[in-house]
C-alpha cells in the first residue's frame, strides 16, 4: 500500500511542478497607454494617458489607485486613494523641454498591489547628455590598454562536452586581463566545421552568475565568446555566485568611485578589450566582422568596447546602463546606478570627475563611421531611463539604427530579442 501511495504522490508532483514552472503574469493588470501610437510627442504638445485596471481583460469596477506623473525620475504630480468607479482614469501631461513624461500607477485589489506605467517621449531626438568628456579620456584608456597588453594572455581552454552539439564545440576559457593572473573567464563557442568565421563578443549585465555561452549564434556560423567580468570561473553552482554577490562583491559598482585607476570597471572594460585580443589570436576569426553586444551593464560595456577598439565593426547596446551619470545634477533622469541622484553630488567632486571616465556617453563619442550600431530600449524602463538611452544614441555620429520597444521595462520582448539576433546575423553576413 505504501508503495502505491508513494507512486501516486510522485505522479501528483510530476503534474504540479511543471504547472508551477509555467506561471506567467497576473490576471489583474494595470494598463497605461498614451493617445499617440508611437508614444512620441513634440515639446509643448499635450499627451493624454488612459489608465485602466482589468481582471481577465475586463474592466474592474471600484478600484483604488495611487499615481505619480511628471518628468521621468522627477514626477511632481502625486495622488493617493483615487477611486476608479468604472476601472478607468484619464490624465494629461506635457513637457516644455525634450524628455520623457512618465505616469506610474499602483492599483490595490484584494489586498495586493499591482503596477502599471507609461513613459511618453517629447522630442527625444533633441536630447543631449550632460556629461563632459575629460581632455585625456582617450589617452587614459589607450595607455591602460597598452599597459595591460604587456601581460601575456596566457590562455586556458577546457572542453565542455555536455554543452557541445554536432555543429558547435563549447569551451570554458580564461586569459589574463590587466596584470598577471588577474583573469577573465568566459564561454567560447566555435563551429565544428573547419574554416574562418565572423565573431561576436557577448558582455554581461550587472550581477554575479554562471554563463551558458551563445551556442545558437555559433551554430549559424560565428565564433561567440560570452565573458564574465569578476575574475572567477563561469561554470560553478549558482549558490557560489549568490554568496559572492551578497558578500565580497556586494555593490561592486560602488567600489573606488573616487579613483579612476582603482575603479572596479577599469578591469572590466580592459577585460572586454583583452577578450577581443583572445578572439583574434586564439580562434579561427576571419579578420573581418567583429561585434559586441549586451544589455544593461552589458550595454555600457558594448559602447566602451566599440568606442575603444576599432576591430569592432558592429555593436548592439540594449537599454545601456552607466550613461550620463551627471544628468541628475541638472534635475534630469540619470543612468543606473544613479550615482548622484539621491545626494545631488554634495561632497562628491572627485566621484563626479571619475564618473566621466566610466560614462557610456563618452565611449559612444569615440565610435566611428566604420562601425554600425543597433540601439534598443523601453520607454517604461525604470532602471535605465529612456532619457539617457536617447541622449546616448544622439551622441553617436556613425551609422546607427534605433528600435525602441516602448512598453518594455528593464526586460526584453520576444520580438525585440528576435530582431536583435537577426540584425547581428546580418552584420556577420549570415543572413
Amino acid at each position: 500500500m505504501k508503495r502505491i501511495e508513494t507512486v501516486l504522490i510522485l505522479l501528483l508532483l510530476a503534474c504540479v511542478l511543471p504547472m508551477q514552472a509555467q506561471i506567467r503574469g497576473n490576471e489583474i493588470q494595470v494598463i497605461v497607454v498614451p493617445d499617440h501610437q508611437d508614444w512620441k510627442y513634440e515639446v509643448g504638445e499635450t499627451a493624454t494617458f488612459k489608465i485602466s485596471v482589468t481582471r481577465s481583460a475586463t474592466l474592474l469596477d471600484n478600484v483604488t489607485v495611487d499615481y505619480e506623473a511628471g518628468p521621468e525620475m522627477y514626477q511632481d504630480v502625486k495622488k493617493k486613494g483615487v477611486l476608479l468607479k468604472d476601472g478607468t482614469l484619464t490624465l494629461k501631461g506635457k513637457m516644455i523641454k525634450p524628455g520623457f513624461y512618465r505616469v506610474d500607477v499602483k492599483a490595490y485589489v484584494g489586498g495586493k498591489e499591482y503596477k502599471g506605467a507609461c513613459g511618453a517621449a517629447f522630442s527625444p531626438e533633441k536630447l543631449q547628455p550632460s556629461t563632459v568628456m575629460p581632455k585625456d579620456f582617450e589617452e587614459f584608456w589607450q595607455n591602460a590598454i597598452k599597459e595591460a597588453r604587456k601581460t601575456d594572455l596566457n590562455p586556458t581552454r577546457r572542453l565542455l562536452p555536455e554543452r557541445c552539439t554536432k555543429d558547435v564545440n563549447v569551451y570554458e576559457v580564461s586569459f589574463n586581463n590587466m596584470q598577471w593572473d588577474y583573469r577573465t573567464y568566459g564561454i567560447l563557442s566555435v563551429p565544428v566545421k573547419e574554416g574562418k568565421y565572423p565573431a561576436l563578443l557577448r558582455v554581461p549585465g550587472a550581477g554575479v552568475r554562471p554563463y551558458g555561452g551563445d551556442i545558437y549564434t555559433a551554430s549559424q556560423g560565428a565564433i561567440t565568446l560570452e565573458i564574465g567580468i569578476h575574475g572567477i570561473p563561469v561554470t560553478m553552482e549558482q549558490k557560489v555566485y549568490d554568496d559572492i554577490f551578497h558578500g565580497a562583491l556586494n555593490w561592486y559598482w560602488e567600489f573606488y568611485t573616487d579613483d579612476r585607476d582603482k575603479n572596479y570597471y577599469k578591469r572590466v572594460v580592459l577585460g572586454c578589450i583583452r577578450a577581443l585580443d583572445y578572439i583574434e589570436e586564439y580562434t579561427p576569426w576571419n579578420g573581418k566582422e567583429m561585434g559586441v553586444s549586451g544589455s544593461s551593464q552589458g550595454g555600457f560595456l558594448t559602447l566602451a568596447t566599440a568606442g575603444l577598439d576599432k576591430r569592432i565593426t558592429y555593436y548592439a547596446p540594449v537599454h545601456a546602463a552607466l550613461c550620463d551619470h551627471t544628468a541628475s545634477l541638472q534635475g534630469v533622469a540619470c543612468g543606473w546606478p544613479h550615482y548622484f541622484y539621491w545626494n545631488k553630488g554634495e561632497g562628491q567632486e572627485k566621484q563626479i570627475e571619475v564618473s566621466r571616465y566610466y560614462d557610456g556617453v563618452n565611449f559612444a563619442r569615440l565610435i566611428t563611421d566604420q562601425q554600425t550600431g543597433w540601439f534598443s530600449f523601453g520607454y517604461n524602463d525604470d532602471v535605465v531611463p529612456p532619457t539617457t538611452a536617447w541622449a546616448t544614441y544622439n551622441t553617436v555620429k556613425g551609422p546607427k539604427t534605433i528600435k525602441p520597444y516602448q512598453a518594455t521595462w528593464h526586460f526584453w520582448f520576444q520580438e525585440q530579442w528576435d530582431e536583435w539576433e537577426e540584425w547581428m546575423l546580418k552584420q556577420m553576413h549570415l543572413r
